[in-house]
C-alpha cells in the first residue's frame, strides 16, 4: 500500500514575521530595564516559535487510513481525491467551497486535496487539505482505494 507523511510546517516568512515581538517587546520595556527587554523578546519569540512548530499538523495516508490533523477516515469511505494548485486552489477555498466540508487549511500553503467523502452518514461532503506536494497527496490516497494485485 502506498504511503504518504507531510507536515504542514509554517512557511520561513512566518518565522521571520514573528521576529517582529523581538523589537516590539524591547521598545516598550527599554524605558523600564534594557536587561527585561531583552530576555522578555527572546522568550516571546522562543514561545512563537514553539507554537509554529506545534500548530504544524501531519498528513498521511497509511495502512488503509488518512490521517489529517485530528481527523482520521479510511479510503474505503472516500472517492477519487483530486489535486488543485494557483486559481484552481483559491477557487476550492473560496466560491466553489462546500461550508459543509471538513477543511484543514494553512494559509502559507496554497495546493489543496480535495477528498470526497463516500460516506453516507458524514455530514462533510469532501475534506478540503492543504499540501505542498498535492499529486503525491491525491495519488497515494487514489492507490491506497485500489484493491491490492488490481488496476
Amino acid at each position: 500500500m502506498p504511503e504518504y507523511r507531510e507536515r504542514l510546517w509554517a512557511s520561513a516568512w512566518a518565522f521571520i514575521v514573528t521576529a517582529l515581538v523581538i523589537p516590539a517587546s524591547i521598545l516598550v520595556l527599554a524605558p523600564i530595564s534594557m536587561q527585561a527587554g531583552i530576555i522578555t523578546s527572546v522568550v516571546l519569540y522562543g514561545a512563537c516559535v514553539v507554537l509554529l512548530v506545534i500548530a504544524s499538523p501531519l498528513v498521511t495516508v497509511k495502512d488503509g487510513l488518512i490521517t489529517a490533523g485530528p481527523a482520521t477516515i479510511s479510503v474505503e469511505l472516500v472517492g477519487d481525491a483530486r489535486a488543485y494548485s494557483g486559481l484552481d486552489a483559491r477557487q476550492q477555498r473560496g466560491p466553489a467551497l462546500d461550508v459543509r466540508a471538513w477543511m484543514l487549511i494553512r494559509g502559507w500553503i496554497d495546493p489543496v486535496v480535495r477528498i470526497p467523502i463516500t460516506d453516507q452518514t458524514d455530514p462533510a461532503p469532501y475534506w478540503l487539505v492543504s499540501s505542498r506536494h498535492p499529486q503525491k497527496l491525491a495519488a497515494a490516497i487514489n492507490e491506497s482505494r485500489r484493491p491490492a494485485g488490481g488496476s
